[in-house]
């Protein structure tokens, strides 16, 4: 499966998640997760589609080590941020314990975010969206 197709079956995991999420909130009439289901849709679903949308797009044969990196790091910080931030709002446990969590998965989700940036802007890597333009880095 290309990187492409994978983060689009994550981000329409994640998609369905929250939205299982909203519905839940909805029924139950207790919006304590507000956070999490916000979380999940746009660090789960929209950030996973982006980056799909960018190995489709733009990405012509990135580094399959740095990829792979990537997505891994991407999805392993996106679900313990995600975890934790369920864990907290739904008082299954404190901040001071959850912190630690919380935590790395925030980097985790901002070092997959420099990644991506790194595999776009590396010289030779990237091509244009336009179907028969000549490649920008190569030039």
């Amino acid at each position: 499966m290309d990187m492409s197709r994978r983060y689009l079956v994550w981000s329409l995991s994640y998609a369905a998640l929250g939205m299982a999420l909203g519905i839940y909130m909805a029924a139950s009439h207790n919006h304590g997760q507000l956070v999490t289901h916000a979380h999940v849709l746009m660090v789960g679903f929209v950030l996973s589609l982006v980056y799909g949308i960018i190995h489709r797009l733009w990405l012509d044969a990135p580094r399959r080590a740095v990829a792979m990196t990537q997505f891994v790091l991407h999805q392993l910080a996106a679900v313990a941020l995600l975890a934790g931030l369920f864990m907290l709002y739904g008082g299954k446990a404190g901040e001071e314990t959850l912190e630690p969590l919380l935590g790395i998965g925030s980097v985790g989700v901002l070092a997959g975010m420099l990644l991506m940036l790194y595999m776009v802007l590396r010289p030779g890597r990237a091509r244009s969206a336009e179907p028969g333009a000549p490649d920008q880095a190569a030039a």
